[in-house]
């Protein structure tokens, strides 16, 4: 029987399928087509301190291959998501990472400090979102360094950390040295649309995130760097759209994929990708993920 679990540090998932965050909500719409505690994790919409109400619409835009969104971290905040929506994720049995974003290293302190109690399973630091005022924190070793190290003082949680593609090895290796217990890569490519009818940018702050099938040749580049580059675990994040996209990530070196835009495509994609795994690792006799994990090295 193939075993379909992976450890992410100290945190064993069921399979290497996560849903990402910001592209699932918080389970709950899903879990009205199947039986979410299925996949290996959710990650949470990204939460602030305080709700957001996000950007102006429009918020998305669709690319040849690819999809541009400007939401602008809309959610209801971590009072309300320990409250409300925490327990109801936890009583359907679902494996819950809490995204969190911060305009200060101090604000990622906070959030980290009000979760870590929590049942939540891991935290993942956003330091990479494109589409939100300020400097992603990501993008210079030294902020970086100080934003993992802040959070990682108070959180007694496993501590991801997800990564611009703008960040490079050196960021990563920050990251590791700063605490992180694994870093997820990548996030949404900055970019940008023009709606030329009005002359002018499609989105009210102009530049964007770029996701989808676009951009999955490139995000498995990186995470093939990363990966010989790293001792914690890596999460493989961008365009994984099928099975086979999540199979190339993980011999690219990754520990477990995150799953977004293809939810948008196809709301069954996360669940049909680990029963995709699941024949793969039958028909190719694998027994564990170990087995083919970074074997493209």
């Amino acid at each position: 029987m193939a075993d379909l679990a992976v450890c992410v540090g100290e945190l064993t998932l069921k399979n290497p399928v996560i849903a990402a965050a910001g592209t699932f909500g918080f389970g709950e719409e899903y879990g009205e087509l199947y039986d979410v505690s299925r996949l290996g994790a959710v990650c949470t919409k990204g939460l602030t301190l305080h709700p957001r109400e996000g950007n102006a619409l429009p918020r998305l835009w669709e690319t040849p291959c690819g999809l541009l969104n400007s939401i602008g971290l809309q959610n209801p905040g971590i009072d309300a998501f320990l409250d409300e929506i925490l327990p109801r994720m936890k009583a359907s049995g679902i494996v819950t990472i809490a995204n969190v974003w911060g305009e200060t290293p101090e604000a990622y302190a906070e959030a980290a400090e009000r979760l870590s109690p929590s049942a939540v399973d891991a935290i993942e630091l956003n330091l990479s979102c494109p589409n939100v005022p300020g400097k992603m924190l990501c993008l210079q070793p030294k902020g970086a360094r100080i934003a993992v190290k802040a959070a990682r003082r108070v959180c007694k949680k496993p501590l991801w950390v997800k990564l611009s593609p703008d960040a490079g090895i050196e960021v990563a290796r920050v990251v590791e040295e700063a605490g992180a217990d694994a870093v997820c890569a990548v996030n949404t490519f900055r970019a940008m649309a023009i709606d030329i009818e009005k002359g002018k940018p499609v989105f009210e702050r102009v530049f964007a995130g770029l996701s989808g099938p676009a951009i999955q040749p490139i995000a498995l580049r990186i995470v093939y760097e990363l990966s010989s580059r790293l001792r914690i675990p890596l999460i493989g994040v961008g365009g994984v759209i099928t099975w086979e996209d999540a199979v190339a990530f993980l011999m690219a070196g990754a520990t477990a994929i995150q799953v977004g835009t293809a939810n948008f495509i196809d709301p069954y994609s996360g669940i049909e990708m680990v029963k995709g795994l699941e024949q793969f690792m039958k028909h190719r006799k694998i027994e564990c993920w170990e087995e083919i994990r970074g074997c493209a090295h």
